[in-house]
């Protein structure tokens, strides 16, 4: 992990302190936001903490591999020109999106990635609700940058700037920012990421820029509030049940499953999938909601 983020760790406790203060007043005064729980809070700053640890252990096994890869590129791009910079601003941003896409889309990245989802609120000590697992099975995901010829040191750095950007944008008390929410990231674009209502799920999934959920047809403007937290939703606070909960369930639908094929969508396929076809994922969701649109909107039939 680069040594940005451990610069930034005062910054993110102070300012945390800071906004559970000026919400928990707001609230007093009548103010309908979330705001911050002692539990939900301090579970999320265990996450992060664990996180940090186990990021600086991983990044150690990852990093000979991304020097062999480094070491077979496919172009010579200096370390000290601005438009390299540019281009790898580009394209680690989007190396985020796709994982960030996949970390939704396929169970076993989702179990890595649910625990940041896992708070029924939304604030800035939600941001640091992070993976404990994400580290380990991430890595993948940043290889072809270093095929291409960016510097192992600078795709870190580039990492490190994406994920304190983001930081910023776990905020419920901002609305929108105009234009700026054309081609950025920004809180409003993020809480519906955060959101479980069936409208949201699996949406928004860029780091920094939005324009790539644009492209792709994952973007999802904020309409009414989102509902925090996940579709079914965790009664523990414990961080090794937040860590590990959707690793356990996949072991489990793993000694039930009477296939290859079956073992295979357990692991692989989108959460919520079950062979019989029962399953409640975002897409079976999502169609369900616009099938109720569209009856709603229908005309009335007279006879």
């Amino acid at each position: 992990m680069s040594s940005l983020i451990y610069f930034a760790i005062p910054a993110f406790l102070v300012t945390v302190l800071l906004e559970a203060f000026f919400v928990t007043k707001a609230q007093r005064e009548g103010s309908p936001l979330v705001g911050y729980e002692v539990k939900d809070t301090f579970a999320s700053l265990t996450m992060g903490v664990g996180n940090v640890v186990i990021s600086a252990v991983t990044k150690l096994a990852w990093i000979p591999l991304w020097w062999v890869i480094y070491e077979h590129r496919l172009f010579e791009l200096p370390v000290d020109t601005w438009w390299v910079f540019v281009l790898l601003f580009v394209a680690e941003d989007f190396c985020y999106y796709v994982f960030h896409r996949t970390s939704h889309e396929v169970r076993f990245f989702w179990a890595a990635h649910v625990n940041h989802h896992s708070s029924r609120r939304y604030n800035l000590s939600t941001a640091l609700r992070q993976s404990w697992t994400g580290p380990i099975v991430g890595g993948i995901f940043w290889l072809p940058l270093l095929w291409l010829g960016f510097h192992p040191a600078l795709v870190l750095m580039q990492q490190a700037i994406s994920l304190l950007y983001q930081y910023w944008i776990h905020v419920e008390w901002l609305g929108k920012l105009g234009p700026f929410e054309w081609v950025f990231n920004t809180p409003s674009h993020h809480r519906v990421h955060h959101g479980s209502d069936p409208r949201y799920l699996d949406r928004n999934h860029g780091g920094i820029l939005i324009v790539w959920d644009r492209l792709f047809g994952t973007f999802e403007e904020e309409r009414e509030t989102p509902t925090y937290g996940l579709t079914k939703n965790l009664a523990s606070f414990h961080p090794v049940t937040i860590a590990f909960h959707e690793w356990a369930a996949i072991g489990r639908d793993l000694r039930d499953a009477r296939s290859l094929r079956e073992a295979l969508g357990v692991v692989f396929g989108p959460p919520g999938w079950r062979a019989d076809g029962t399953g409640e994922t975002s897409a079976v969701m999502r169609a369900k909601l616009a099938a109720v649109s569209r009856q709603d909107s229908a005309p009335l039939q007279t006879g």
